[in-house]
């Protein structure tokens, strides 16, 4: 049985405490930031699709959803200060360890939104949505 908690008063933080003592061995605990919602998963799906479609290039070629969406978790990495790790992959090629955007915190996904409806600003591509 799985059981999620939102840490927002005292008392959830006290049935918090109290599915934790009634909890089996072998069970475990985490605590940690939400990560970004369905609702900005589906907003980027969607912008990254967007984009895609606008045929607009990169590198000499029209990319794909998949394409565009390591291009753009890689420039809002650097955009943002993360930072990126280029390493050789395991057939020669080199490959970018990015960050998951399934792991991404909610303000962490909201920038990432920012970052690609202003790359798609910048390069005139029309989105269906340009609400956040």
């Amino acid at each position: 049985m799985k059981q999620v908690f939102s840490l927002i008063n005292p008392y959830v933080r006290q049935n918090v405490c109290r599915a934790v003592m009634e909890a089996p061995d072998g069970y475990q605990v985490t605590i940690a930031q939400k990560t970004r919602t369905l609702d900005q998963n589906s907003k980027f799906h969607a912008l990254v699709s967007d984009i895609a479609k606008s045929g607009t290039q990169w590198a000499g070629a029209r990319r794909t959803a998949a394409q565009w969406k390591v291009l753009l978790v890689s420039g809002h990495a650097i955009a943002t200060k993360e930072g990126a790790e280029m390493v050789p992959g395991l057939e020669g090629e080199f490959v970018n360890i990015r960050e998951s955007t399934a792991l991404m915190s909610k303000k962490r996904g909201a920038s990432l939104i920012e970052y690609t409806q202003a790359f798609a600003a910048e390069n005139g591509i029309k989105l269906r949505e340009q609400s956040a």
